[in-house]
């Protein structure tokens, strides 16, 4: 599944963060930020239109995300 469809405050895991296009820049910079296999990730919170842009942690550091870029990064939830 997409980081875009985790519901809030559901614990995941990133697998992957794929490139919507040749080398794709966001998908690079997300993978410079942390958005690498293995991280714990999870939505705090969520935008009040479209539920966009979404408020995403990693480890201790929080990002906002526009939902076509969390789309990039492939989750599993957390068991």
């Amino acid at each position: 599944m997409n980081l875009s469809e985790l519901l809030p405050f559901t614990p995941a895991v990133v697998d992957e963060v794929i490139n919507v296009e040749g080398d794709d820049p966001i998908a690079k910079r997300l993978r410079e930020l942390g958005f690498v296999s293995g991280e714990a990730v999870r939505i705090v919170a969520r935008g009040p239109i479209g539920a966009d842009p979404l408020l995403v942690q990693i480890g201790f550091t929080r990002f906002a995300l526009r939902r076509s870029e969390a789309q990039r990064v492939r989750i599993h939830v957390a068991s």
